[in-house]
């Protein structure tokens, strides 16, 4: 069982990509609009039969031909959200997300597996952290040590009505403090804590302590209102693709003022 979260299948293109895909399409509008602009001011020097808004209509053509290029560009930016059960390593400087699935990460004694239940686009920086503190003392202050056992501490946070799949209604969040042979993985740990647990055919883990009661891992429309997003929403592309159909129609301007300058000398 590896317990993996559906973002890490599923979002393969770097956060970046828009950005450079928009700053590659501008320089390729950037490209078409002085050829244009040169090609108007010849033409009006060999022959004074050109209408006077040939370069007007050249360029509301290459503007449609820029923002078809930028469509794309502005549904590629829009990640999918997925709900899912995300996986966290406390210590003293609070939650940390972790780079390994349960089934793979073997805590030792006096650990803290956090778990939290997310609407989320891509996990990592931007997931919300389970909101009880790692506090191993205080989760485990009841649990005595015994011979061959090691005490892991367990928190378990079951996200937001937002999170929530609909007709679901999320647990309270609660700690727990796991006795388990020293060998246990956080899979084991999280089985003697929180039964029942749910997996798919392909071992991603759907369910702790029976929640969610259906659905594992779904994908949600990007942009659906989540109040469980963390404060780093990703608005950068948006505001990316305006800046730059703001920066098409200051070079289209440019190219018909050359135009027109050239044309009256």
């Amino acid at each position: 069982m590896t317990g993996r979260t559906p973002h890490r299948r599923a979002t393969t293109v770097p956060r970046t990509r828009p950005a450079v895909l928009l700053l590659t399409l501008l320089a390729a509008c950037a490209t078409l609009f002085r050829p244009a602009a040169g090609a108007s001011t010849a033409a009006d020097h060999r022959t004074s039969r050109t209408p006077r808004t040939r370069p007007a209509v050249l360029l509301l053509t290459l503007l449609a031909a820029c923002a078809t290029l930028l469509g794309p560009a502005a549904g590629a930016s829009s990640a999918a959200d997925y709900r899912y059960w995300s996986f966290w390593k406390g210590g003293a400087d609070g939650w940390a997300y972790q780079q390994v699935g349960p089934a793979g990460n073997v805590p030792a004694d006096g650990a803290v597996d956090g778990w939290r239940f997310v609407l989320s686009p891509d996990g990592g920086q931007d997931t919300p952290r389970p909101g009880p503190a790692p506090d191993f003392a205080a989760i485990c202050q009841g649990t005595a040590p015994s011979g061959g056992h090691k005490r892991v501490a367990v928190v378990l946070d079951f996200g937001t009505a937002q999170d929530a799949p609909g007709g679901e209604q999320p647990p309270a969040a609660r700690t727990s403090c796991a006795s388990v042979p020293t060998a246990a993985n956080s899979a084991e740990v999280l089985a003697a804590v929180a039964a029942p647990l749910r997996y798919d055919s392909g071992a991603l883990l759907c369910a702790i302590a029976g929640y969610p009661h259906a659905g594992c891992g779904d994908q949600v429309a990007a942009g659906s209102d989540s109040g469980a997003k963390g404060g780093g929403s990703d608005g950068g592309p948006a505001l990316g693709l305006i800046a730059g159909a703001g920066a098409v129609v200051l070079l289209g301007a440019g190219a018909v003022w050359q135009a027109r300058r050239r044309r009256t000398r």
